[in-house]
């Protein structure tokens, strides 16, 4: 059974990595060299590794949104399948000039080099880190028929019976969290990857899966409207957004805790004033008081700052992650 040092890192401690870089970086910049070199000079593509309607979609496009007075044509292309890696694999072997980005995630960035016994890029140096964006717990939901209302009743069920999980993919954080969650509780719930969770969920409003752990911005509408049924949250405190949800640690499984976070990333090779360019850009998107409201009323808690800032987190969930996926045995060929 993993130690609380071998879960994933709460929201706090990734805040803290995100923002330390960042303000040591930025206080010692000159205006104009935070602004960085020409961009956009041609269309602009942002990669999402997984189908529209995620938080990484969302993500994606509320910058294209807001670079669009930059003037040239941004577009959001979905490209999900094999956890984010085909996604993330495409940006990997980009042109490196800044106009081929993608949101990467701490599957695509922390999770899959671990668990996949063959990855086609390296997470670290065949990206060009820009900034991270956001975190989020994921929710765990179940289908509105399945007979428990919290942790505890979910647990004594799966033990009885056999209980299908799904996941956006192999190797994302709903896909782990729920591995964690069999390694914690004791229990064998199998393991149903989608393409992406708009696959995911009409099997499980169907019966057809009975959970799924899912990140809070896609859930928690769909909870709201009495689609779904809330159990608790995976972080290690309840989400503003939903604080009558209680974490999983809290009911049941103390020490359960798993965080997904989002982050921009480039090709690899973008000279350093283009990334400061896109850097400054995104910080100026994230940083619009609307962009913030309507990510916090979506669960997703933003945290923009420097490349280094990035370089360090992707670094340390790395190695957290490997830990994780080695103590719960999960592997993919």
């Amino acid at each position: 059974m993993p130690t609380n040092d071998s879960l994933p890192m709460h929201r706090s401690r990734i805040r803290a990595i995100a923002a330390v870089a960042s303000l040591v970086l930025v206080a010692g910049l000159p205006q104009a060299y935070a602004q960085g070199g020409a961009w956009p000079t041609k269309p602009v593509r942002i990669i999402v590794t997984f189908p529209p309607g995620g938080a990484p979609d969302t993500l994606a496009r509320v910058l294209a949104e807001k670079w669009a007075p930059l003037g040239q044509p941004i577009t959001v292309e979905n490209k999900p399948g094999a956890g984010g890696n085909i996604g993330a694999d495409l940006v990997a072997k980009a042109p490196g000039d800044g106009h081929t980005l993608v949101i990467g995630t701490v599957g695509t960035h922390a999770i899959n080099p671990s668990l996949y016994q063959r990855i086609p890029y390296n997470n670290v140096k065949d990206f060009t880190p820009i900034s991270f964006l956001a975190s989020t717990p994921n929710l765990l939901v179940v289908n509105n028929n399945v007979p428990a209302g919290n942790v505890k009743e979910l647990i004594e069920l799966a033990k009885k019976q056999q209980l299908f999980f799904g996941s956006s993919g192999s190797g994302t954080s709903i896909h782990l969290s729920g591995e964690l969650f069999n390694t914690l509780a004791g229990v064998k719930m199998q393991h149903i990857p989608y393409k992406g969770r708009a696959e995911a969920i009409p099997d499980l409003m169907g019966g057809r899966i009975q959970m799924i752990f899912d990140n809070m911005p896609s859930a928690l509408p769909l909870v709201q409207e009495g689609k779904i049924k809330a159990i608790a949250v995976t972080s290690a405190h309840r989400s503003p957004a939903a604080p009558n949800i209680p974490t999983i640690a809290e009911s049941g499984l103390p020490g359960f805790e798993a965080t997904s976070w989002f982050a921009l990333l480039g090709s690899p090779g973008i000279p350093r004033d283009v990334q400061m360019r896109i850097n400054a850009e995104t910080l100026k998107a994230m940083a619009l008081p609307d962009v913030k409201e309507k990510l916090a009323k979506l669960g997703l808690d933003p945290n923009p700052g420097t490349p280094e800032a990035l370089a360090t987190l992707i670094q340390a969930e790395t190695a957290k992650w490997a830990k994780v996926v080695k103590e719960s045995g999960a592997k993919i060929e």
